[in-house]
Order: C-alpha cells, then structure tokens, then sequence
C-alpha cells in the first residue's frame, strides 16, 4: 500500500513539474501529505525518487524546486589532433576481459579466478600486518623488498640443473604487476620501430604492451607444443630480431606447454642468434597435472628474462610481479621501469610475501589445482553436451582457460552479443592475435564464479551458435 502511495505521488508530481517553469517551488511536505492524504515517510520517498530522476532540487532551508536543467556549449577538442598529431602506433582498446559483470551474469570472460579461489584469509591477516609494521611508511628501493627479491630469485633456483648458476636476489626488480615488465622490457630491449618475435595467438596484454611501446610486433605461429624452432629462427633471420616474447607454461589463451624437448630446441635457437627470450610465467602457480619448469633455470648468460606474477594467484588487489635479468639488459630495464614508477608500493610487496611465505600458501595452492581441475573438466563436459561443434584441440593441464575453435564463418561478433543478452559473457578470440586471426576461436575461462552454471552457459553458447546456421 505504501508503495501505491509513493507511486501516485510520483506521478502526480511529474505532472505538475512538466507543466512548472523551470526553478518553480513546489508545495511542502506538510502541504503534500494533507493533498495526498498520504504519511510524511511516503512523501520523502516520493520526493527522494524525484530528486534521483534529476528532476528537482532541494535548498537546505528554502524549499524544493523543479530543477533548473543549464546547457552548457560542448567542449571542443578538436585543437588536440593537430598538436598530437598522428600516433606512432595504434593503441589497442582495452580487451574483453576488462568488462565488468552483473552478479546475474555467467562470467566465462574474466582473467582473473573467483574471490572463492583466492587465499583471502592469509591476504587479509597479511595486510593487517603490513599496515602496522614500519613499510606502511617507508620508501622502498626501486628493486623491490630484499626479502621479496630473496624469495623470487629462490623460486627460479629450485629449478636450476647443476653447472648453471642460480639467479641472486640483485637480479631481480619487483614489478606492480607484469604488465609494466612488458612496457619496460619492450621498450628498453626493442625500442621504438625495431621487431619483437611474439607468438601468435598470445596474451592480449603483451600486444597491447608492444603497441605502446612503439615497436614493430612479427607474429610467429604457436600451436599446442609451442612454435615450431625452424619457423622462430626463419623469423629472426628475416627481421633481424633480437626479442622473442612467450608463454610456455599454460599460454593464456591456447594453454599450451612446451615440452622439456622444445624448451631446449627454444633456447637453442635464441642463442644462436645472440638473442633474448622474454619468459612470461603468469600461470606458474595454476599446473594442475603437470609443473611449470621455467626455461631460465637453464640459462646464466642473462639471455632469458624471466617474469613470474602473483597477481592471479594472490590477489588482483595486490598487484606484484618480479622480472629476473642479467647484465646490461637488467640496468636497461631497470632505468625504464625506475622513470615510469619509481618503486612498488612496500604495503604490497610485504603483504605478498607474508602469504607467499605462511605456512597455509602450499596447502591453498595444492587445493586450488583440485578446484582448477573440476571446474575445467565440468565446463569441458558441458561443451560436449550442448556445443558438438565446438573443436578443443587440447585439454590443458594447467592455467586458467579454455582455447576453443568455432567452425569458420562464424560471426564472433554477433556470437558475444547475443550471449551477453542471454546471460554469458565470452570473448572472441581476435583479441589475441597480433595480426590476423587464424580461424574462429573463442577463449573461456573456466576460474570464474558459480561454475555450477557452466553447463547453462555452454547451453547459450550452443543456442546462439544454432540461431546464426538457421
């Protein structure tokens, strides 16, 4: 009844203010609720709802009038494009992944596992502690904690065979996040114009990272088992490249790994042309059936940087990564990095690495690879029920994603937005080629919430494939 009320109010005042001027004052609250009949509560809620319409305003101590709507001449920014100019490269916009998601939405889009996945008990506590502790005030060194760089450099140690030399903890430079290693690395290794080898289909934010850098992206081809050597030292012969950049550990989005075999046929090719090797190890911590062994164990000539991020696996709230590198190279980056930011947040080193180090860390990740496996295996199964002909040429054993081809000709476009009106957010899969897309992919995460509602989601995505053949 009470709700009748507010309503009748409502409209009955969007009447009276179509036909006031503008800046009109409208009855009180008392002559409203005599004319209404209606309690003092209903009137406020009525006059809240207006207020939230825009379409009155209330003068603490005066009264409420019928809004005054000001139009004021757009701005003109048209003098920007002659003083920018034309950009060295095109920007990319921000991908998919970014998009935010309604609660009701079922998120297969998002890079980023499920709060429910995360160590939010340690994450917590951890930050507690930081922020009591004498780092919530002090100015770190731009390398990063010595304790945090300690750990890092320890991590790639376990890995490293006998004869090679174990990184040191001055190798390694804290990063907020990956992302800026890869500006900084591409821009302090290749350089604005010059070619970076980058494998194609990759990561999205390694192609967005080399387009603001400035520099020239040749793509070689990745499958299941990673590039193929001879194809990698065509293209350094060709272009004269001194990077590559890749994943061979869970490839976000393929979910390739490269074996022991092709790791060192990798390696091999690199060496011989005097070039670098750009490690993104973002899914370290994400190997359900098998381990990340990271190819810069295997090298001590600084021809390997190394990035390993906990961003994922700790929390997106505490964005920290380290790069390992040898040698000039490592000063470079380090020159690069220290401009653009100076030094990493040590609240945020310090909370990474009170979780990384309790005792409650492996137990969190040996349960994190079970709940990995089931919500891939459950989202898999419902793909096979309601998506025949969805094409997963390999079932990744690690990382957070599913690479899924689609039969060609088919409109991705018109595929993701009629999944996001049913409820499914996906992302096409042109994100992630550096130049054309090689057919019609798809990339799912399988990390996000409430995978009890994957096998709906593969239902939409098999409905709105069958509405585009009819």
């Amino acid at each position: 009844m009470d709700n009748d009320s507010t309503e009748r109010i409502v409209s009955g005042l969007r009447q009276w203010i179509a036909a006031a001027p503008a800046g009109a004052q409208l009855p009180s609250n008392r002559a409203l609720t005599a004319q209404y009949g209606a309690s003092p509560v209903t009137v406020q809620k009525a006059m809240r709802a207006l207020r939230c319409s825009g379409l009155i305003e209330s003068r603490p101590g005066v009264g409420t009038f019928v809004r005054v709507v000001r139009t004021a001449r757009p701005p003109d920014y048209g003098w920007q494009t002659g003083a920018l100019r034309f950009p060295q490269a095109r920007i990319p916009v921000a991908a998919t992944p970014m998009r935010g998601a309604a609660p009701d939405v079922i998120g297969l889009h998002s890079g980023y596992p499920a709060r429910e996945l995360l160590p939010h008990r340690l994450v917590r506590s951890a930050l507690a502690r930081a922020a009591r502790s004498d780092v919530a005030l002090a100015r770190p060194v731009v390398t990063g904690l010595p304790e945090l760089q300690a750990w890092f450099a320890d991590e790639l140690a376990e890995f490293v065979p006998a004869g090679v030399t174990p990184p040191a903890p001055r190798d390694v430079i804290v990063l907020p996040g990956s992302q800026s290693g890869l500006s900084s690395t591409f821009r302090a290794l290749v350089g604005d114009g010059r070619p970076l080898l980058i494998e194609s289909p990759t990561y999205w934010g390694a192609i967005l990272a080399a387009a603001q850098a400035g520099v020239r992206i040749v793509p070689v081809p990745s499958g299941a088992d990673g590039p193929d050597p001879d194809e990698l030292a065509r293209a350094f012969s060709e272009t004269g490249a001194r990077v590559f950049y890749a994943q061979p550990h869970y490839a976000n989005p393929t979910g390739a790994q490269w074996s022991t075999e092709r790791s060192r046929q990798i390696l091999d090719v690199v060496l011989a042309h005097g070039a670098f090797l750009v490690e993104d190890d973002w899914a370290h911590d994400f190997g359900m059936e098998s381990t990340c062994r990271p190819i810069a164990a295997h090298d001590d000539a600084g021809h390997v940087i190394y990035l390993r991020s906990l961003t994922k696996s700790v929390s997106p709230s505490i964005r920290i990564a380290a790069l390992i590198a040898r040698g000039p190279a490592r000063e470079r980056i380090l020159a690069d990095f220290g401009a653009a930011s100076m030094y990493v947040s040590g609240v945020l080193q310090a909370t990474a690495l009170d979780v990384v180090t309790q005792p409650g860390w492996q137990s969190h990740l040996r349960n994190l690879r079970q709940q990995l496996r089931a919500r891939r295996d459950l989202l898999i199964e419902g793909l096979k029920e309601h998506v025949p002909d969805a094409d997963l040429e390999h079932v990744p054993r690690g990382g957070l994603n599913l690479w899924v081809r689609l039969p060609d000709g088919t409109d991705l476009e018109q595929l993701d937005r009629d999944c996001e009106a049913a409820g499914v957010l996906i992302v096409p899969g042109t994100d992630w080629f550096p130049a054309e897309a090689a057919g019609s992919f798809i990339r799912l995460n399988f990390s996000g919430p409430d995978p009890q509602r994957f096998p709906e989601a593969a239902g939409i995505i098999g409905a709105a494939l069958e509405r585009q053949r009819g």
